[in-house]
């Protein structure tokens, strides 16, 4: 194992999830730790959970080993900073964190484990990763049926909606809502009538904007685009990365486009649009060819 010393004034912790926990308490410490991460609590640093997710989802799309191993630090740091936060509360710990999930993965993996968490016998495993996923699906509902909801708010806690974080970026909380309505056959059978949805849903929009207010065409937009989420459910597309990676790509081809703009002589404030469809035209030959 090697060992972490980032300054002469800092004890080495050997390279385990023991040193992050120890450098954490250290931070956290009233008398000796960090005052920014004393005053911090679970809203106020939650947000930063968020955004390393993303982070860690951008480094995968990048492909770049070394970035998604240090996102992936940040992101492990935000799940103890969390654990920390409870443990001075007297409400849970880390080994609490650890211990739920790995019961959780036990149970929803019946077909890889037996009920006391040893392996199951060769041969009796499920191979088929979409029978899995039935699976999953089914025990997952049942863990669901047994507890109380946890969503806050207004939403009726009968609903069988219920539990879907409202938190969710708005693509992926679609995706949900149509998958958990899809498990009591409230779905298309055939992706091509979703396409055909969106494309009413299209209609819809066109129809608003000549005829209906500003809210009617916001109303026909949200309707499209939680059409589309259901289209990427049933092609086996998480909306929310395809969005992501159709972001990068529209960045590095206006980025390409302006830099050949600017070799030729043009600023993006000179250039008039034909100009600009031009040289992107240009530019997703290039990346084609």
């Amino acid at each position: 194992m090697g060992a972490f010393a980032p300054a002469a004034n800092v004890p080495e912790f050997p390279l385990t999830i023991d040193a992050l926990l120890t450098l954490m308490a250290a931070l956290r410490d009233p008398a000796t730790g960090c005052p920014w991460d004393i005053a911090q609590t679970h809203a106020s640093i939650a947000p930063y959970a968020v955004e390393e997710a993303y982070e860690v989802v951008d480094a995968i799309a990048r492909d770049d080993a070394a970035d998604l191993r240090d996102e992936l630090g940040d992101l492990l740091l935000q799940v103890v900073f969390h654990a920390r936060i409870a443990e001075e509360a007297g409400r849970f710990t880390f080994a609490d964190v650890v211990g739920a999930i790995v019961a959780k993965m036990v149970r929803r993996h019946p077909h890889v484990f037996a009920p006391d968490g040893g392996p199951v016998p060769a041969g009796s495993s499920l191979r088929d990763p979409a029978a899995v996923e039935r699976q999953w699906a089914v025990i997952k509902a049942a863990e669901r049926a047994g507890r109380p909801t946890r969503d806050p708010g207004p939403q009726d806690p009968a609903s069988p909606l219920a539990g879907i974080a409202r938190a969710l970026p708005a693509l992926s909380r679609a995706e949900k809502l149509s998958a958990r309505a899809a498990t009591y056959g409230f779905d298309w059978s055939d992706p091509a009538d979703v396409v055909a949805k969106v494309r009413e849903e299209t209609d819809e929009v066109a129809d608003a904007m000549a005829n209906g207010t500003r809210a009617d065409v916001a109303e026909e937009v949200g309707d499209l685009l939680f059409s589309v989420a259901n289209l990427a459910r049933h092609l086996g597309i998480d909306p929310e990365y395809s969005l992501h990676s159709g972001n990068m790509k529209f960045e590095r081809r206006f980025t390409a486009m302006t830099a050949r703009l600017t070799a030729e002589g043009t600023t993006l404030d000179d250039a008039s649009l034909e100009t600009m469809e031009s040289a992107w035209t240009e530019v997703k030959r290039a990346e084609k060819g």
